[in-house]
């Protein structure tokens, strides 16, 4: 099971603090008969320069928990901290920033703006925040990402996996402290999604980010340090250094 504080340390990842944990979280909608328990007293810690997938059945909380640990859906109960910060204390515009500046963000729909080009589009959330471009950090992002000769191309002259590296490249370039990726691989076909997985566990590896992500598929799981499992709510289990098939075992159990 998952600690509440100091995070594992399992084949090389750990640190002295966990880049973003969640202490007796519930998450509740609705009331009374009609009320939905989405999450129930989660204790989970994800360690700071480590790619942590969440899995679990159709409607056991992942989505729920990672909003919920971005900031993006208050908790019912419980607390989140980012860092040292309890998220839960911040006023709006407070956490408004803190999205902005200290979290990242890839979700399954690209969300590229049209008219932009792929370096417009990754330089946007620096250029809401009025901050300048760290050229050095943006040429390693990109050479990260493999886009160097697509930067001038609009979305639309892009392939499914083309655009949705140049969101995730567009979530790195601020360097945020944690990137939450939910279902990054989802409207990508199998060679696409391995592309995108390829360059989110290199920006672990090279670039020392911290991911989480969610996802239903054991392979995208697969290219995770450690998968945490929920279900009903809560966590259930937790696996390390994962392969598609030890993956399809433990869903398996869950579902059983």
């Amino acid at each position: 099971m998952t600690s509440t504080s100091a995070p594992q340390t399992h084949g090389g990842v750990g640190t002295a603090a966990p880049a973003v944990r969640a202490e007796g979280v519930s998450k509740v909608y609705g009331t009374g008969d009609a009320a939905v328990h989405a999450l129930r007293g989660v204790d989970v810690a994800f360690d700071a320069g480590a790619f942590t997938a969440i899995m679990g059945p159709s409607g056991s909380g992942k989505s729920t928990l990672l909003h919920c640990l971005a900031g993006l859906d208050v908790v019912s109960g419980g607390r989140v901290f980012l860092g040292e910060t309890d998220i839960g204390a911040l006023n709006d515009r407070r956490l408004t920033l803190l999205r902005r500046e200290r979290a990242g963000f890839v979700f399954q729909a690209f969300n590229l703006l049209p008219t932009l080009t792929a370096e417009q589009n990754i330089l946007l959330p620096l250029d809401l925040a009025g901050r300048r471009v760290d050229r050095a950090w943006f040429d390693q992002v990109v050479a990260t990402v493999g886009l160097r000769d697509r930067l001038r191309h609009r979305p639309a002259e892009l392939s499914g996996g083309q655009q949705q590296r140049v969101a995730c490249a567009r979530a790195l370039v601020a360097r945020p402290e944690v990137i939450f990726a939910d279902e990054p691989t989802g409207n990508l076909d199998s060679r696409a999604g391995a592309e995108v997985l390829g360059f989110l566990r290199a920006s672990v590896r090279e670039l020392g980010q911290t991911i989480v992500m969610v996802t239903h598929d054991p392979v995208a799981a697969s290219y995770a340090d450690r998968v945490v499992f929920l279900r009903d709510g809560r966590i259930v289990d937790e696996l390390f250094d994962p392969v598609p098939a030890s993956v399809l075992d433990r869903l398996a159990a869950l579902e059983g």
